[in-house]
């Protein structure tokens, strides 16, 4: 991918961690997306799976899934997560390492989620048609595309504090013993081409009480209600709704809440 876009790919460097820190082991999508694919009846692409949080839950429902992801060690977490389940759940999984932008399975499905940000990964307007397109030629006549997004927060975007380091997560302690806590910053702000330059810093305690610091720096784009309703639309889409929440709050009821797209090949 090109350099702009390498926080998708960057994940590697603590995928180790992903499954232990709080807001992603107890962000509140997987049923969401659980329902989706029970409503699309199957079978379903995950784009951006990562270590399997929302790809394991929804095969263990029942539904064949493909997951996709351009970060090898997070796809080996997933792997070694499949390896504990059932033989009838892991049956119905394929991962996959490829590059969202430009994949080719050579099959339809009739649903493709794409859970927690990976598409704003993807800095360019190049990219992100890229993107749309290769996914719109996988879905079948009708299959849907759920698109997770965060909703721009117009006073978080102008924080001079998130400059700084912030965050207030609790450590965490790794099977291993090591301590870890997480903190974060915005290390520069591109307000023209809406962007951010994030820095997640991992402070690692061994029992030896030997100290690491490892700093997961990545770009992030973040996209408007209507900017991002006509890259689905310039890409073969139809919006067929828009989520605040997983709860599918309607667009509006709260702020600055989700934009959680479903729309419609």
């Amino acid at each position: 991918m090109n350099d702009r876009a390498g926080g998708y790919t960057a994940y590697q460097f603590t995928a180790e961690f992903y499954d232990h820190v709080e807001p992603y082991r107890e962000r509140q999508d997987v049923a969401f997306f659980v329902e989706m694919a029970q409503e699309s009846g199957g079978p379903v692409l995950e784009v951006g799976c990562g270590t399997g949080r929302v790809l394991i839950p929804t095969a263990r429902a029942g539904f064949e899934i493909v997951g996709l992801d351009l970060a090898p060690l997070m796809l080996a977490a997933c792997r070694e997560k499949l390896a504990q389940e059932p033989a009838e759940v892991q049956a119905r999984v394929e991962l996959v390492e490829d590059d969202m932008r430009a994949f080719d399975l050579g099959r339809q499905f009739a649903l493709v989620t794409i859970p927690f940000r990976p598409f704003q990964h993807l800095i360019t307007v190049a990219d992100q048609i890229a993107c749309l397109k290769t996914i719109h030629r996988h879905l079948k006549p009708g299959g849907r595309l759920a698109l997770d997004l965060f909703n721009p927060s117009l006073p978080y975007l102008a924080d001079a504090a998130r400059l700084d380091e912030f965050g207030d997560e609790p450590g965490i302690i790794m099977p291993d013993g090591r301590r870890v806590l997480r903190r974060a910053r915005i290390a520069a702000r591109d307000y023209f081409n809406q962007i951010q330059d994030t820095e997640l810093t991992y402070y690692v305690t061994y029992p030896d009480g030997r100290q690491e610091r490892r700093v997961h720096a990545f770009p992030m784009r973040y996209l408007f209600r209507f900017e991002a309703e006509h890259l689905l639309a310039r890409c073969g889409f139809e919006v067929e709704a828009l989520y605040a929440d997983y709860d599918r709050s309607p667009y509006g009821s709260k702020y600055p809440g989700e934009l959680i797209f479903v729309a419609r090949k």
